[in-house]
């Protein structure tokens, strides 16, 4: 399966277009941090769905802490729920650090701190199927404690699954 992710960034999007290029599903973001709403969401879901492809989500994180990270998981929650859309692929949580926001405060990117973090959100998201979600570069030098699986974007215009994933 191919997939992309898109966000608000993307504009309006072609999805007919997207579909007919051969890919299977889009990963749409549902926003970023603990108030940070991503207006195309529920649209892109929707055309999406149109076009045949299936989908899930993301939230870029900005967690410093655990307890942040739960915050953003709720916050995630209501923006789908309020979407009112159908997800057929995990909600993923999106670690990295792009802006550089978490450097900025002084966050220490150890595995543990890491992983208690993302723990914290998928703990939090469930019921929804979910999944930590950054690119190769990232996961290679943030390497996680707990098992599972993850979504990982690959910088060259295709989609790779790595770690163990299950849709049910």
């Amino acid at each position: 399966m191919k997939g992309i992710d898109v966000s608000i960034y993307n504009g309006f999007i072609d999805w007919r277009a997207v579909k007919d290029a051969g890919i299977d599903f889009a990963i749409c973001r549902t926003g970023y941090g603990k108030s940070g709403f991503d207006y195309s969401f529920q649209r892109n879901v929707h055309d999406a769905h149109d076009a045949g492809l299936i989908c899930g989500a993301y939230h870029y994180s900005y967690a410093l802490t655990p307890a942040d990270a739960i915050i953003e998981a709720q916050f995630c929650k209501r923006i789908i729920a309020e979407a009112g859309v159908l997800l057929e692929l995990p909600v993923f949580f999106d670690m990295e650090d792009d802006d550089g926001y978490k450097a900025r405060h002084r966050f220490h990117f150890t595995r543990r701190n890491i992983t208690d973090i993302c723990a914290a959100f998928l703990d939090a998201i469930k019921p929804l199927n979910c999944g930590v979600y950054a690119s190769l570069s990232w996961l290679e030098k943030n390497p996680f404690l707990f098992g599972g699986g993850f979504f990982c974007l690959r910088l060259v215009c295709r989609a790779v699954f790595i770690g163990d994933f299950k849709v049910s």
